[in-house]
């Protein structure tokens, strides 16, 4: 039994938090969690945490934002009540994915236009254009050919130029016109005086002229200020993109929390988001023991991330278990003019009549996942697993998985996953409780948690 410690569950997850519990041998705090009539979380505390270690365990899946208000005035109620450390675990740390700038200066995509395959209950699991095949012609790409981007170039080019000539005033028209049709040749300041002279009507002075050409620069002017005006940027579209990864750092830090325990960051430099100490626990020996008792031949599978930005995390897989390694690369080209850039996926490696193993830290819509799982059977893979370490399958995600290529999906419970398996046949949970109680130990004692880092 570990003495002189709290261990106070949030909502968010009570049954990580009786895990946790059952491995310290001690009972849970008595903490009340409610909300008042206006929303407003609510927070007390009815046992002393006077000079005790505090331990706070909220993840953050389901209702991230009340969950993470939650866990601020819990944090800040046990620092008021003289708590001598308050330390915050995180399973799935909340806004781990906003920490760096992912779009750049042209728009980040809020929010895809809807169209025919956006549908529920309709995936494709397609990349557009396709990956180029060997046995196959090459995909079709843009609309058309090339000499049909020349043309609709070059159309949208002379529509720019009819577009100047209308907004000029009739005079400059004229002179447009002439110097276009070639009939205007310059001469000495005489014939150009008498010309303009001779072409106005009789009894117009050229002040009244010039009043004319004013009003139809200033008419052409106001025009083009009310085409300005009337711009709308495209649907789904912003120009500026916060970044809410520092915000919460900052927030757990005023707040009042002396020491952050989380597992598998999204990013890894989140950790440097802190003036206080991060222990960032790794998901991967769970994973790593799974594949050993689980898949049978382990040795003649293959790793496969499923995108660049997991390749270290998957390689230090294959290497501890000496398996190959394969990489999923994701190449963006445009497929019409005005459409953004869309990701075709292309398998770097072979995974021919093998077992194909994704590895990822997190799987949300499991967009990428499917599209990967399907990728990998079209290149003769005979069954496809996906591990994961943060399983929060959000939206539509059961019912694209159960639809997908997917043979079987392994997640641990970092996030409440009873639902999930009630409704999704092929997923199998890892419990991660453990590992907490483990290293929540081992902080407490004042002991070394590297053995817990140690997963080859």
């Amino acid at each position: 039994m570990v003495r002189n410690i709290v261990v106070l569950g949030g909502s968010s997850h009570p049954q990580l938090n009786e895990t946790i519990c059952n491995h310290l041998s001690i009972p849970p705090a008595n903490i009340l969690l409610s909300k008042f009539a206006v929303g407003e979380t609510r927070v007390e505390i009815k046992e002393s945490v006077r000079g005790k270690d505090v331990y706070i365990i909220q993840s953050g899946g389901g209702k991230v934002n009340d969950h993470l208000m939650e866990l601020l005035i819990t944090i800040s109620a046990c620092k008021t009540a003289s708590a001598k450390r308050v330390t915050a675990v995180l399973p799935l740390f909340p806004y781990s994915r906003q920490s760096d700038i992912p779009y750049n200066k042209a728009g980040a995509p809020l929010a895809k236009a809807s169209n025919d395959y956006n549908k529920p209950g309709f995936y494709t699991f397609e990349s557009t254009p396709q990956t180029p095949h060997p046995s196959l012609g090459e995909s079709p790409g843009l609309n058309g050919s090339v000499e049909g981007l020349y043309k609709k170039l070059s159309k949208a080019q002379l529509d720019d130029s009819q577009d100047a000539q209308q907004n000029l005033s009739p005079l400059k028209k004229a002179r447009v016109s002439d110097y276009l049709n070639g009939t205007s040749k310059r001469s000495d300041g005489c014939d150009s005086t008498s010309s303009n002279t001779g072409g106005r009507e009789r009894g117009t002075s050229v002040s009244s002229l010039t009043k004319a050409n004013g009003a139809d620069e200033n008419a052409s002017i106001s025009s083009k200020t009310s085409k300005t005006s009337n711009f709308q940027p495209r649907p789904g579209y912003k120009q500026w993109v916060a970044q809410a990864g520092t915000l919460v750092a900052d927030l757990l830090t005023c707040a009042g929390a002396d020491h952050i325990i989380t597992m598998d960051l999204h990013d890894p430099q989140y950790q440097g988001f802190f003036d206080i100490p991060v222990d960032n626990l790794y998901g991967r020996p769970l994973l790593k023991k799974y594949i050993q008792y689980n898949i049978p031949d382990y040795r003649e599978a293959v790793i496969v991330s499923p995108d660049a930005g997991g390749a270290k995390r998957a390689t230090a897989i294959a290497d501890s278990l000496g398996m190959p390694f394969a990489l999923i690369h994701k190449e963006r080209r445009p497929t019409r003019i005005n459409d953004r850039q869309n990701a075709t996926m292309m398998l770097v490696g072979d995974v021919a009549d093998r077992t194909a193993i994704l590895i990822d830290d997190l799987a949300d819509t499991s967009n990428t996942i499917t599209r990967a799982a399907k990728l990998l059977k079209k290149e003769g893979a005979t069954e496809v697993y996906a591990l994961i370490t943060h399983g929060v399958l959000s939206g539509d995600a059961i019912e694209r998985i159960n639809a997908s290529a997917i043979d079987k999906i392994i997640v641990t419970n970092s996030v409440p996953q009873a639902d999930h398996q009630q409704r999704c046949p092929k997923l199998e949970v890892l419990d991660v409780g453990t590992v907490f109680a483990e290293a929540i130990r081992r902080v407490h004692h004042g002991e070394s948690i590297s053995v817990l880092f140690q997963y080859d």
